[in-house]
């Protein structure tokens, strides 16, 4: 699979530190202009992304290509990796059949406890995680 260069728009949680580390993380490691960063809460989002609702933002994080196509939660993180450089290997391990069919579950389980998780990480270490 070649490397995607088409840019990408993540729609996260702006008000939860596990989020918000999150994205810092990504814009760390990206290469410019590989990605835009637009909060669920925003006004932005509303107006650029109708079709996506603001229960579906807060649930998974959103990951939309120039093309139109949508990943959400589990389904974006391969593609977040596969634009992000050194990160392909786990990219490719991410999508082996097993790892595939566990990503929903292990995803929907740090999505549901993210709040605690951002109280139990020490402050600051979450956006360099």
């Amino acid at each position: 699979m070649e490397r995607n260069s088409d840019k990408a728009i993540v729609i996260y949680d702006g008000k939860c530190d596990f989020c918000q580390g999150s994205k810092d993380w990504i814009e760390k490691r990206a290469l410019p202009g590989r990605f835009e960063f637009i909060s669920c809460q925003s006004d932005e989002r509303k107006r650029r992304f109708p079709s996506i609702s603001t229960e579906q933002c807060m649930a998974a994080l959103q990951l939309v290509l120039e093309g139109g196509t949508i990943y959400s939660g589990a389904e974006a993180i391969p593609e977040i990796l596969n634009r992000l450089e050194g990160w392909r290997w786990l990219e490719k391990i991410l999508r082996w059949p097993l790892i595939k069919k566990m990503g929903p579950f292990i995803y929907q389980g740090v999505a549901r406890h993210r709040g605690f998780i951002s109280c139990v990480l020490p402050r600051g270490k979450q956006k360099r995680a």
